[in-house]
């Protein structure tokens, strides 16, 4: 992923710039194109399966699906900016995303207090109906709408800290809440198995921004790899 994702970044005409804005001096993008947005998501997404895997490692368990709500998410933007470019078709909810996506936080007063910056919030069920009704789930639209909705709703409770996901802390003998981390504990297999699914997720949305770029070769490589990783699974299954 990591190389092919260094591959499409570089040979980009329009590198990020070092302008001043409003609040001092930083790199931006000056055209804010939809092929940018995918750079930009691409980058975000392997940050944090990364982060998400070191988080594993270190057994804590809560804070990686936290992360594993932000990876879910940034996929399913990845997926709806490649799908407009492959099918040669943007909606205005990909314009209105897309404005959205690039708004400043500070407007152009800098002033941190009272900007004028209000960036509207794309519905995540809106995102989800376009990718739901472009990939014809097995499952009417409906139901993998509902899917979508049900696993996000989970991850919510881990970022916001509701009760039933907590208790994922207390575990061991005699049980107790685990503060320093879970290694050790019955979870590790199930968050293990559970970032594993995050990861060919990520793996697949990579191939699906390389079929919207029309790169053959890398799709060819990538899809070499998805099946070896497949494959490494179900040796370890």
């Amino acid at each position: 992923m990591d190389r092919t994702f260094r591959e499409f970044e570089n040979p980009m005409p329009n590198k990020p710039v070092f302008v001043k804005m409003s609040f001092g001096m930083a790199y931006r993008y000056k055209e804010k194109d939809i092929y940018q947005a995918i750079i930009l998501k691409l980058a975000r997404v392997q940050s944090a399966v990364r982060a998400a895997y070191v988080l594993l490692q270190n057994g804590f368990l809560l804070e990686q699906a936290i992360l594993q709500r932000t990876i879910d998410e940034t996929n399913e933007d990845i997926l709806f900016l490649a799908y407009a470019i492959a099918n040669d078709t943007f909606t205005d909810l990909h314009l209105r995303y897309l404005d959205a996506f690039w708004e400043e936080e500070i407007d152009e007063s800098g002033n941190m207090i009272d900007s004028k910056q209000k960036r509207p919030m794309i519905p995540r069920q809106k995102i989800r109906a376009y990718l739901a009704k472009i990939e014809k789930y097995i499952l009417d639209p409906s139901r993998g709408i509902e899917l979508s909705r049900t696993i996000s709703k989970t991850y919510s409770g881990f970022v916001h800290g509701a009760a039933p996901q907590i208790m994922d802390m207390y575990v061991g003998n005699p049980p107790h809440f685990h503060t320093n981390g879970l290694l050790g504990t019955p979870r590790m297999e199930e968050y293990l198995d559970d970032l594993w699914n995050y990861m060919y997720r990520t793996f697949i949305s990579h191939i699906v921004v390389a079929k919207a770029l029309g790169a053959k070769e890398h799709v060819k490589i990538l899809t070499k790899y998805k099946l070896m990783f497949e494959s490494n699974s179900n040796q370890r299954c």
